[in-house]
């Protein structure tokens, strides 16, 4: 048997799944569509599934809608054909195919980030283990642990055997040479950040030192220091140092690249907080710039901070950064298409349906539920009653018809404003879904087996 795809649908669905099947030139297989028997296609479970389609089966995959809960694995044992779960979207089927977009294979990367701890001398060890779990989960490879001038740090001995003990790498950055000498003495892997002047450290410890220039912003005398670690057997990483806008970035920027076309082979480090931290600007933007001159320069280790909180979340955009810029390159790429992880205010596509194609769809609406979906031209709300337009989640109110039902008017009301702030942004809305933030959020693991359980307001409303 020659590929054949057999989509499932529901009523509403087919007739746009359809037209979207037909206008996508060259899939490479042949397709039908099968028409399970509900309105709404993510209403969809496993248990209607296996009465209704019909057997056997004539496809060699069997595709259901992204929002449809069922066990795959074993309705493909049941029906003997691979099921496979599409994308949320009709409109992101072409793209789900290759046609407008890329499979996103994101888990390899070549960067390797040091999270800085800035305030550790003021922690307990307790407190420096607990945040430096959190930073590994956020995607840390190494646990900086800052030392702060004139500042004693008596358990930071302590606070290395202990991370060392967890199974953390621990680097330690402090321009006091004893300091660095503690943290080595006690298992740290790597030591921040000696000159040519303070190279020795690095000599009797046996951990690999990051060098800087000294005095700042002198390539030369990285280069001495890298030359004399060289004579002596040493294993160095490089850091030029990033500086903040309008205090010398571009000629920091320019010591990076001379300095990979003085030393092509040699390990550099970027440290980016000069930027994310000194700059009021989203810093997942701001990431993915830099990570970009990294990735063009292979510049394989990140210094990360996450201290201001508009940097909270640094660390995952970091992580974010250097899959999506690793897999572009690989490619010989531009980085588009590949993730939406650093996407949190804007979408690429966030209005997937035009307004004429909702109102086709309103007009086949037979029950009182309200749907709620957006448009560039606004927040749509519509049911067999009526299909009403605004721009403002507020003025819907007089449509809704719920001011006796209190659980039902707190839904509609958090979903209208849901979707008003998408449509404010340019960011996809999907009813009884949360709007993606990227990596700006955690999200919740979903079970995509079953439907989700009824909601707060759902259940109120029954009682």
């Amino acid at each position: 048997m020659s590929d054949r795809t057999l989509f499932l649908t529901g009523h509403l669905a087919r007739a746009r799944l359809e037209k979207v099947l037909r206008e996508t030139r060259d899939l490479g297989f042949a397709w039908s569509v099968f028409d399970v028997g509900v309105k709404v296609a993510a209403l969809m479970t496993e248990s209607i599934i296996l009465r209704r389609l019909p057997r056997p089966i004539d496809a060699t995959m069997i595709m259901v809608p992204g929002r449809c809960r069922a066990n795959l694995e074993h309705l493909s044992a049941e029906f003997g054909v691979p099921f496979v779960r599409g994308p949320d979207e009709l409109k992101d089927l072409p793209a789900y195919f290759g046609k407008y977009g890329r499979g996103e294979d994101l888990s390899r990367h070549d960067m390797r980030i040091f999270a800085e701890i800035v305030d550790a001398s003021a922690l307990s060890v307790e407190a420096i283990v607990a945040r430096a779990g959190a930073m590994q989960a956020a995607g840390a490879d190494v646990i900086d642990l800052g030392c702060l001038p004139d500042t004693p740090f008596p358990h930071l001995q302590e606070a290395v055997e202990t991370l060392r003990a967890d199974g953390h790498t621990v680097s330690v950055d402090s321009a006091d040479t004893e300091e660095l000498r503690r943290g080595a003495r006690a298992g740290a892997q790597f030591l921040l950040s000696l000159t040519e002047n303070t190279l020795a450290v690095a000599c009797e410890s046996g951990a690999t030192p990051i060098l800087i220039p000294d005095p700042h912003g002198e390539l030369p005398s990285l280069l001495r220091a890298a030359e004399a670690a060289d004579k002596q057997g040493i294993g160095v990483i490089l850091d030029p140092v990033l500086d903040p806008i309008h205090f010398g970035f571009m000629e920091s920027l320019k010591r990076y690249a001379e300095l990979r076309r003085r030393l092509p082979m040699a390990e550099i480090l970027m440290g980016t907080g000069n930027l994310t931290e000194l700059t009021d600007a989203d810093s997942g933007g701001v990431t993915a710039a830099l990570l970009g001159v990294c990735s063009e320069l292979f510049i394989r280790n990140l210094l990360v901070v996450q201290v201001s909180p508009h940097t909270r979340r640094t660390i995952q955009e970091h992580d974010a950064a250097r899959r999506m810029m690793f897999a572009a390159r690989e490619d010989a790429s531009l980085p588009k298409g590949y993730s939406s992880a650093l996407l949190s205010l804007h979408d690429r596509k966030p209005f997937p349906n035009t307004a004429r194609e909702i109102a086709e769809l309103a007009a086949e609406v037979k029950d009182a539920n309200f749907r709620i979906e957006t448009t560039e031209d606004g927040i749509h709300l519509y049911n067999r009653d009526g299909h009403y337009v605004a721009r403002d989640a507020m003025s819907l109110f007089v449509r809704l018809g719920v001011e006796k039902e209190g659980a039902h008017a707190f839904y509609l009301g958090g979903e209208l404003m849901k979707a008003e702030i998408a449509w404010r942004l340019g960011k996809r809305y999907t009813q009884d879904s949360p709007l993606d933030w990227g990596c700006a959020v955690d999200r919740a693991a979903e079970d995509l087996t079953r439907l989700a359980e009824a909601g707060h307001t759902l259940r109120a409303g029954k009682k």
